[in-house]
């Protein structure tokens, strides 16, 4: 599928589980996952292992995500990447990092991070809720929280966006940060995770995709849309895939692989073959 078609892979992470920087994959208990188990995750993903992922397809350049390393390390993991970046040159061309919005040392903690340019966005996942009508105003953590939103209001000074990795539900909490903050664009991550695929709830996530779409600086990230215990195709996610684009139009939307995570759902090949064919129609 249009093999020569030239990519930026907006969203994947390397790890070195030899650093024993993040719990999440070096414990001996795995924790709840969206994919389920992740086992076959537990292992180093790096720039050799992303090169083989990547065969066949004209990857020009990539972008690393903050992977869950422990919270005393996260400067150190942007060092840690941007040594990659050095050997490996466009493996990863860009870095978006992790800061503790609602820390006490957040604003420190940015201007760490913005040192040298390497990073360019910063992911703090938010304290969610568990269902729609689970949702509570000012939660520590959450993107209701004032803690949290002094960290989030940093972000403009170093020019970051934010990469929003939440359900859709919490829309409203969005389109009221994008609204208080204007000057910082955002990225919703992994589709605003449609992972029911319930008739009910896809209808919740459409109008929540076009809702969000309603504010000009979010964009949104098409990726992490594989579905739980079942291997990714083409016919679970044309339907998503097409949504998200008729929302936010092809000036705002991106795709990613979210490798190694996705590749639990199915290789790089299938995924990227996947938005090959649900694109084929567009310039």
């Amino acid at each position: 599928m249009n093999d020569d078609l030239p990519i930026i892979d907006a969203h994947h992470h390397f790890w070195d589980l030899s650093l024993k920087a993040q719990p999440w994959l070096c414990d001996e208990a795995m924790i709840p996952f969206r994919y389920g188990d992740y086992s076959a995750i537990r292992q180093d993903f790096l720039a050799q292992d992303y090169r083989r992922a990547i065969s066949g397809h004209n990857v020009v350049a990539s972008v690393t995500m903050e992977a869950e390393w422990d919270e005393s390390l996260l400067v150190g993991e942007t060092e840690w990447t941007k040594a990659l970046n050095r050997e490996n040159a466009c493996f990863p061309a860009a870095h978006v990092a992790r800061t503790i919005l609602n820390a006490p040392d957040a604003e420190a903690s940015l201007v760490r991070q913005a040192r040298g340019g390497f990073v360019r966005g910063i992911r703090h996942k938010p304290v969610v809720a568990a269902a729609p009508d689970k949702i509570v105003n000012g939660v520590p953590g959450s993107m209701t929280d004032p803690a949290w939103r002094r960290g989030y209001k940093a972000l403009q000074t170093h020019g970051f966006h934010f990469e929003l990795q939440a359900p859709w539900w919490h829309v409203d909490e969005l389109l009221e940060l994008v609204s208080a903050f204007p000057e910082t664009p955002v990225v919703i991550n992994h589709g605003f995770l449609p992972a029911d695929r319930s008739p009910e709830a896809m209808a919740g996530w459409r109008r929540a995709i076009k809702r969000g779409a309603t504010a000009p600086q979010v964009a949104m990230k098409i990726s992490g849309i594989g579905v739980k215990g079942r291997p990714w195709s083409l016919d679970d996610n044309r339907a998503v895939i097409d949504d998200l684009i008729a929302a936010f139009g092809v000036e705002r939307c991106l795709f990613a692989s979210n490798f190694p995570v996705d590749g639990l759902t199915g290789s790089f090949d299938t995924i990227f073959n996947g938005f090959k064919k649900a694109t084929a129609g567009v310039s």
